[in-house]
């Protein structure tokens, strides 16, 4: 099912710094939302939605079927030509959970970025939920209480208590409306004993948190997405609950639910038909999350994912980027040396500045951070450093990265040192060979760990390596001249090797 808030596209618009656009690939629909900047706030210009059910297009194997592939491409290709007249830097894709427990997600990202004309990246639980709460937060009034966010969405539901734009607390549970519903409820079928069912799956997740998210850590509470939207206004036309989602009201809707047996044949005002098929597994979520965090009534909200990432987008724009406040949290945290590991990212920067396929600032700046946090894992051990750093980089909750984002850091520290070989597979990506030359070289150069005055490096990229070096300096310095002797035939090793510049 598709839905638009406009019956018109906006083709014949240009790019604008006060333009911004977003697209969920989530695990129940595709949305696409356009948002207009003004006096630092985000209005939303125009919406697309189209209902996949893409976490019900999973077989057996946990692997995305073809009919559901094809769906999901037909469907960004027509947010492509919607996207047209917004500028590819002012435009950001997230795939939530669906895209993160799809054993072949890795084989299909490739072809849906294709079709969407942009990145997409997939995005951790905890980010997720990050991103709610600040979209849900911009549209609360501003109160220094705590607040609890819920939001069941298809295939996760994530959890957050918060204070103002900052969260407190966050949590991703693997449940979702599609799943649970998928799961539980197959073709509409409601009874007694799938509710109960259900809602014991439900519990199994929620008790586990249920005491860093019980009442004592929050003073209201509020639900986002389509789930909550379409319980709250059942609830409320129907009479089941005066105002917001309560437990009596939930009691209510269930009862008619199970008598009337099979959801396609509940008759209740407010109940949409593209929200029918998956009401079931979301009632039962919040039937318990209500009952297990003591909630005695939960307002539904707006904002949310989309919104959340729209206003983390436009932070990137005014230089407010969370991701630089993750990385000075994790130098200031790691123990991270912050003067050598400055020196080392300002050359690593200068090196790739000359050589990188592209003037994209996105490589540079990721370069950058990989270098700032290059010793992350000698908070592990000294020994084998990088490999620890990889490993944390890659598992760690890092605000505003995307998981494959922290992919590139990963890879990038894992290969900052030894043995080149360990990172073969990476070479064949020009961009990531040539960050990676990059920060070889910068950590090579200041491995003494002090201030010096370092030679006129002449680095070129393109088809083939170009490195040039005063040999008066190498002279001076053997051990460095020692460490880019091996450093070359590394490279050369591995049928890159360097010409002189």
């Amino acid at each position: 099912m598709v839905t638009s808030s406009s019956g018109h596209t906006n083709r014949g618009t240009r790019a604008t710094a006060a333009t911004l656009a977003v697209v969920d690939l989530g695990s129940n629909s595709f949305r696409l939302e356009i948002g207009r900047v003004e006096g630092g706030q985000i209005y939303r210009q125009d919406t697309w939605r189209e209902t996949l059910r893409f976490g019900a297009g999973l077989d057996s194997d946990g692997r995305i079927k073809p009919a559901a592939m094809k769906a999901a491409i037909e469907c960004l290709k027509r947010f492509r030509e919607r996207l047209s007249g917004v500028h590819p830097s002012a435009v950001r894709a997230v795939a939530t959970n669906t895209f993160r427990v799809a054993k072949n997600a890795n084989e299909f990202l490739p072809q849906a970025e294709r079709a969407l004309g942009c990145p997409i990246d997939v995005i951790g639980g905890h980010e997720e939920a990050r991103l709610i709460y600040l979209g849900v937060a911009h549209v609360l009034p501003p109160s220094a209480a705590p607040r609890l966010v819920i939001d069941i969405g298809g295939g996760s539901t994530e959890l957050i208590i918060g204070r103002g734009l900052e969260p407190e607390r966050l949590e991703s549970l693997k449940i979702g409306c599609v799943g649970m519903t998928q799961r539980f409820f197959d073709s509409g079928k409601v009874t007694a004993e799938a509710f109960e069912a259900a809602e014991m799956a439900a519990r199994v997740e929620i008790e586990a948190i249920a005491s860093e998210f019980g009442p004592s850590h929050w003073r209201d509470a509020f639900a986002s997405s389509g789930t909550a939207a379409a319980l709250a206004e059942i609830l409320e036309q129907n009479a089941f609950s005066p105002r917001g989602i309560t437990a009596g009201g939930l009691a209510r809707l269930k009862k008619r639910m199970i008598q009337a047996g099979n959801v396609h044949r509940l008759h209740v005002s407010a109940l949409k038909p593209e929200r029918a098929p998956v009401l079931a597994g979301g009632l039962a979520i919040m039937t318990v999350a209500v009952a297990e965090l003591r909630i005695p009534r939960i307002d539904p909200v707006g904002g949310a994912l989309r919104l959340g990432v729209l206003y983390d987008l436009l932070g990137r724009t005014i230089d407010e980027d969370v991701r630089q406040k993750t990385v000075e949290r994790f130098v200031d945290r790691y123990r991270i040396e912050p003067a050598h590991a400055a020196r080392v990212a300002a050359q690593a920067v200068a090196l790739y500045r000359r050589i990188a396929p592209d003037r994209d600032p996105a490589p540079t700046q990721l370069l950058a951070w990989a270098a700032l946090l290059h010793e992350i894992g000698m908070s592990v051990a000294h020994l084998g450093f990088h490999k620890h750093g990889a490993y944390i980089l890659q598992h760690a909750d890092m605000p505003g990265f995307s998981a494959g984002e922290q992919s590139r850091l990963a890879v990038l520290v894992y290969g900052c040192r030894g043995g080149l070989v360990k990172v073969s597979a990476a070479l064949g990506d020009p961009q990531l060979r040539a960050q990676l030359l990059s920060l070889r070289l910068a950590v090579l150069f200041h491995h003494a760990r002090t201030v010096i005055a370092l030679p006129r490096v002449l680095v070129t990229g393109g088809g083939r390596i170009g490195v040039g070096i005063s040999a008066r300096w190498l002279a001076k310095h053997p051990l460095t001249a020692h460490l880019l002797a091996k450093e070359r035939r590394q490279w050369k090793e591995l049928g890159h090797p360097w010409k002189n510049a």
